[in-house]
């Protein structure tokens, strides 16, 4: 089962960043080519072969729509990315600020880690996160010490070190961040929520399969949430007890039942209706 959910968030992933991709590409091309002229960009441009089509049968009044989407589109996105990127040098200074070393150095001694790759904050509230995007560090909070026995906190930090090994933060934030850019093409949302679902299925897993037993993990996961839970979520990190609480607690009280994943027939409609009408309104501007 556990390759079965590795396999199809790949494809989750394969599948965003092939539709997104594209999108962003053509909407790309299509601005240069507005702003220099440059026939050669135009001529290359699929969206412009279909608009080409298109006029050519008589659809060409929605020219202005298609410049408002492409403005939008990519001005949403440049802001979506540069307010999660101050958001988390923030934090990655506030938690340099807040590093208890002693604490750092002893945990990482006792956990076998290399090179600090987990890191103590001295910070009242319970926080288990992994953070970073190319070399994505565990940052575990005096709160949650405090409030875990050894072994709940052991269960955690391999739960996060799961996180940590698949850069689940970056394959997460590149996601939501395409998701949001894209947020009226629903099945990226969709691909997004399940990925984040199957992952800490997955890391639960592993913390699982450590201690050969699902007890720590549960009861770690419990604390935390009567203790309640944080601020929203960036997407610039991944929370332990922020995400698919229902479909974890069910794992865990039934670890052989398998993780059903049904694309929705509506969302995956819409999604290419809209494709489909966004081929179309682009087809319209390039006139």
């Amino acid at each position: 089962m556990e390759k079965r959910q590795k396999r199809i968030s790949g494809m989750m992933l394969i599948a965003t960043f092939l539709i997104s991709g594209t999108i962003f590409l053509q909407m790309a091309l299509y601005v240069i080519a507005m702003t220099t002229g440059c026939a050669s960009l135009k001529f290359h441009n699929l969206v412009e072969v279909c608009h080409v089509t298109l006029k050519a049968i008589g659809l060409s009044s929605f020219e202005y729509l298609l410049d408002t989407l492409v403005v939008f589109t990519l001005l949403f996105a440049l802001w979506k990315l540069g307010s999660e990127m101050v958001r988390y040098f923030t934090l990655k200074i506030k938690f340099r600020l807040y590093q208890n070393s002693a604490l750092t150095k002893e945990l990482n001694k006792k956990c076998g880690a290399k090179k600090e790759s987990i890191i103590v904050i001295s910070y009242p509230v319970p926080l288990a996160i992994t953070m970073g995007f190319l070399s994505p560090k565990v940052i575990i909070s005096t709160g949650l010490m405090n409030l875990l026995n050894d072994d709940e906190l052991d269960a955690v930090i391999y739960h996060e070190m799961h996180h940590q090994k698949n850069l689940d933060p970056l394959k997460i934030f590149l996601l939501s961040f395409c998701a949001s850019s894209f947020f009226y093409i629903p099945i990226l949302k969709w691909f997004s929520s399940q990925y984040r679902i199957i992952q800490e299925l997955l890391a639960d897993n592993l913390a699982i399969e450590k201690q050969a037993t699902p007890l720590n993990i549960g009861s770690a996961l419990l604390k935390m949430l009567k203790v309640g839970k944080a601020d929203a979520t960036p997407l610039v990190y991944v929370s332990f007890a922020d995400t698919s609480i229902n479909y974890r607690i069910e794992y865990m009280l039934n670890p052989l039942k398998d993780f059903k994943l049904k694309i929705p027939v509506d969302i995956a409609f819409k999604s290419v209706m809209i494709f489909s009408l966004i081929c179309i309104v682009f087809i319209y501007v390039l006139a």
